[in-house]
């Protein structure tokens, strides 16, 4: 594990490789890093299906 990372935790996961790419895209087209879009979208899913 990585000793400079002091709020993050690498993860490791396949994912689609389509979303993947339009994800980077989106990334390099608003210079929002990838890892702050990965948060986003796991806390927007996370909220989503809550009862």
């Amino acid at each position: 594990m990585r000793n400079d990372l002091k709020n993050r935790t690498p993860v490791g996961s396949a994912v689609d490789t389509k979303i993947l790419n339009e994800l980077k895209e989106y990334s390099r087209e608003t210079g929002i890093p990838l890892s702050k879009l990965l948060d986003k979208a796991i806390t927007m899913y996370l909220e989503s299906t809550k009862k």
